[in-house]
């Protein structure tokens, strides 16, 4: 079992949460692969049988994870190059996990960030890809510009779902000063 070394970032707070939703074979999404992290972690945790599909609009985001994926040899990764608000174009079948982290990609172009209206439209596309018992995971960044916009969008579109179809839980630190980021976890009821 993984666990996480240390609670001061939000991605291993995550795999915390993730190691108990996350099953061999099962279907999932890395609906902003950025460097490939979470795309590598997610493809060890479904096996060989499973499956990821990841998204990001950056040929770079492409390359740096395509050079991870290739490294590890791992034969159960689609990356696409696209927004994940088209999630639905690639990915038929239901998923048990969708895995965000808003804002812009580490070391890269800080212009090009994640935005509201797609971010909105991914979540609710992804909600309706998501098997009973399903979670989706979104990590909030919102330290930059355009940033604030984006979570208060995220929660006031969350704070409305049907709660008995939906669990809405949000992680944060509530100790740390310039905007650390948060977590919300949505896990589609059974």
């Amino acid at each position: 079992m993984l666990r996480a070394k240390y609670i001061n970032k939000v991605t291993e707070v995550n795999k915390i949460y993730l190691e108990n939703i996350i099953n061999e074979d099962d279907v999932v999404i890395d609906a902003t692969m950025g460097n490939g992290y979470d795309t590598v972690y997610l493809a060890k945790k479904v096996g060989p049988k499973g499956k990821v599909y990841a998204f990001d609009v950056q040929e770079e985001a492409i390359k740096s994870t395509s050079k991870k994926v290739d490294r590890e040899e791992l034969e159960n990764v689609e990356l696409i190059l696209d927004g994940h608000q088209n999630m639905d174009k690639y990915v038929q079948e239901e998923v048990s996990c969708i895995v965000f982290n808003l804002g812009y990609l580490p070391r890269a172009k800080h212009q090009i960030i994640t935005k509201s209206d797609t971010t909105l439209e991914a979540i609710k596309k992804g909600l309706d890809l998501l098997k009973p018992n399903g979670v989706m995971s979104i990590a909030i960044y919102s330290g930059h510009e355009g940033g604030m916009e984006e979570k208060n969008a995220v929660y006031e579109f969350t704070q409305t779902l049907d709660q008995n179809y939906f669990n809405v839980l949000c992680t944060k630190f509530i100790n740390q000063i310039n905007n650390p980021p948060e977590l919300l976890l949505i896990e589609k009821k059974g």
